[in-house]
């Protein structure tokens, strides 16, 4: 049954709205947010939680499972999202502490939007890495509205084509610190008489090399239902991402280590080093949490056929992409 109920409170002591979806309560402090259903209750970091309620926001709960992080997380049936708590977790499912419910998308997504923007302090840029954002902690100290409402890119064709993103520049993007070396020139395009406004090329490396986000696949370049979501990587993932289709990855630069397990149970299955270079596939049936040392940029490749996560759950289509 899809859940309606939905309401904020008055802001408390430290000026934070709390935020009610059906059985699920939100709240924050200084520190942490804290959330209760009718089984049980959880604390996350604030910084952490932010983070990961920037992506859900901004991905439109993105393809299967966001978990925030071992305890709490969405899944996306498109058209209407599960918010859970210890669904994926078996110590939760065992003692009988896990719930979850079902919200309509427009509903949930409203509602993330409204508790990002009221808990996210003027400092504090929840897409940023690290190193180049303020602190999310202590008392409500204003908004950062800009940075949580960034636009993902999503092209209709591909970036740079007439109607679709445009290309970056220094006056709206400068080169990130981290790819200071990266070239910038321009791809010299031959098109034959008379063809000219149908061809067009850009600098995929320059383009990432201007992105002030991290962990934000933006689609590039769209072919039917092949897309291509190149993001760039720096510090950890911020959510742990359980597939509901077969993902692509192709590193383009520096490196990132995934740690993969099982997207039901959270059994350890592997971990994968990727180097520039490096080509792997992430099988529908597992999550994955990747670790950057230095900003890379990585390219995500994307089955986005609507009708594949039925045929993976009813075992029509495998969750590899080859079975040897």
């Amino acid at each position: 049954m899809t859940v309606t109920d939905v309401s904020a409170t008055a802001p408390n002591a430290q000026g934070y709205r709390g935020f009610k979806l059906g059985g699920f309560h939100f709240s924050r402090d200084e520190f942490f947010v804290h959330l209760s259903w009718p089984t049980g209750k959880h604390v996350i970091s604030a910084d952490t939680f932010l983070k990961a309620l920037q992506r859900d926001v901004a991905w439109d709960f993105f393809y299967g499972t966001v978990n925030f992080d071992h305890v709490f997380g969405t899944v996306n049936h498109y058209g209407t999202v599960d918010m859970f708590a210890g669904r994926f977790n078996d110590a939760y499912r065992k003692a009988e502490l896990d719930h979850s419910e079902n919200f309509d998308t427009l509903l949930i997504r409203e509602t993330f939007k409204e508790m990002l923007d009221d808990w996210t302090n003027a400092s504090f840029d929840p897409f940023a890495s690290p190193t180049e954002t303020g602190k999310p902690f202590g008392v409500k100290n204003g908004s950062n509205t800009a940075a949580v409402t960034r636009r993902r890119v999503a092209a209709n064709r591909m970036v740079g084509v007439p109607g679709d993103e445009q290309i970056r520049t220094d006056a709206t993007h400068p080169i990130n610190r981290m790819f200071a070396d990266v070239p910038q020139d321009d791809p010299d395009i031959h098109a034959e008489p008379g063809f000219e406004g149908e061809v067009a090329a850009y600098n995929l490396f320059a383009y990432l090399s201007r992105s002030d986000v991290t962990w934000n696949p933006s689609v590039v370049s769209v072919c039917k239902a092949s897309l291509y979501c190149p993001t760039t990587e720096e510090y950890i993932l911020p959510v742990v991402h359980g597939n509901d289709r077969v993902e692509w990855f192709v590193q383009l630069s520096d490196e990132i280590v995934w740690e993969v397990h099982d997207r039901d149970t959270g059994a350890p299955r592997s971990k994968v080093t990727m180097k520039a270079g490096d080509v792997a596939a992430m099988p529908g049936d597992i999550r994955h949490q990747g670790y950057s040392s230095k900003r890379s940029m990585l390219l995500v490749w994307e089955n986005a056929s609507p009708g594949l996560p039925e045929l993976i759950s009813t075992g029509q289509v495998s969750v590899y992409p080859v079975d040897f």
